[in-house]
């Protein structure tokens, strides 16, 4: 690649690194992303983590062999420390392809090591940069989670496909009477839960169950919880579940299912990143239903945000 790209990357870094951490420094935020492709011969996204970088490659056909690959992405790396002042050693990369022979995201033995904490609106949450597909915190759920937090006083909270329960902190931090966590993975209920105890919030109203959210909000009775979070995987296939999740076709089942589960007047926060996902308004048992994707949007994913955010009230 010719020199030429390379300093228009490192002008564009730096005008939207001056333009959002002086933003983030204005409120307080130490964990949020400064650059999403903006670029084309650039495919990358950064975030960064008190004082650590994260650079994920987007799949797409580079057209480089794989010498050419790792001298861009060291040139890259290197730029990225200039700018930020972030030491090398603390830019984490997730390159295009994983190695041939790992045996998934669950498998890691050794992850702890590579975890450190980090802080967002006075809470504490474990991230880890090398080991797994995601950091261990969604850092464009911010505001949604703050919502979260300030409808969560007295009521009863069920998160499903937790991930690492950042939701369900938060839903403690709001004083939430119970909570259930639930992710089929038993690796974020554990990590979860650790979220939950490095807060100092675990109590035991608040439980968390490793489990498949499509069978288990079945078996739950009408009524039990007042607050719901949802934001499952766009497309799921995963040996531990009895049916294959497909989030376009399989939404307003899920959705009329946390709808029976709800009291009266409860509220169902529903997310999806399914980039040309249609809300099937017409078949979900109610009509008070709420678009807060522009709302819940942070300020460092503006105009870059490839999600949907609802908020439906039973």
């Amino acid at each position: 690649m010719s020199e030429e790209k390379f300093i228009m990357f490192r002008n564009r870094l730096t005008k939207v690194y001056r333009h959002l951490s002086k933003q983030a420094q204005k409120q307080g935020i130490t964990c949020y992303r400064v650059y999403d492709h903006d670029l084309p011969e650039f495919p990358v996204s950064i975030e960064l983590y008190e004082g650590h970088a994260y650079v994920a490659e987007y799949k797409r056909r580079h057209q480089m062999e794989e010498d050419a690959h790792y001298q861009w992405m060291q040139q890259t790396i290197a730029i990225i420390s200039a700018i930020t002042g972030i030491p090398t050693t603390q830019i984490h990369t997730k390159l295009r392809q994983r190695k041939a022979g790992r045996q998934g995201q669950y498998q890691k033995t050794d992850s702890k090591k590579n975890e450190f904490i980090v802080h967002e609106q006075g809470l504490k949450f474990i991230v880890n940069l090398e080991d797994y597909l995601d950091t261990g915190l969604f850092l464009d759920h911010r505001l949604t989670r703050k919502m979260v937090m300030q409808e969560s006083n007295g009521r009863r909270v069920l998160n499903l496909f937790a991930y690492t329960g950042s939701f369900s902190v938060y839903a403690a931090a709001g004083n939430a009477a119970a909570i259930t966590t639930v992710d089929l993975s038993n690796t974020y209920i554990q990590w979860a839960e650790r979220n939950m105890q490095l807060n100092g919030l675990d109590q035991p109203a608040y439980s968390f169950v490793q489990a498949d959210v499509l069978r288990y909000i079945k078996e739950i009775a009408a009524g039990s919880y007042d607050l719901i979070v949802m934001d499952p995987p766009t497309f799921s296939n995963s040996k531990r579940m009895n049916d294959i999740l497909d989030i376009q076709r399989d939404h307003v089942s899920l959705i009329n299912d946390c709808l029976r589960i709800l009291a009266p007047g409860g509220i169902l926060y529903f997310s999806t990143n399914a980039r040309k996902f249609v809300l099937d308004t017409g078949n979900l048992q109610t009509d008070q239903i709420k678009d807060i994707t522009r709302a819940t949007t942070p300020f460092d994913f503006e105009g870059k945000l490839f999600r949907w955010c609802y908020k439906i009230e039973k």
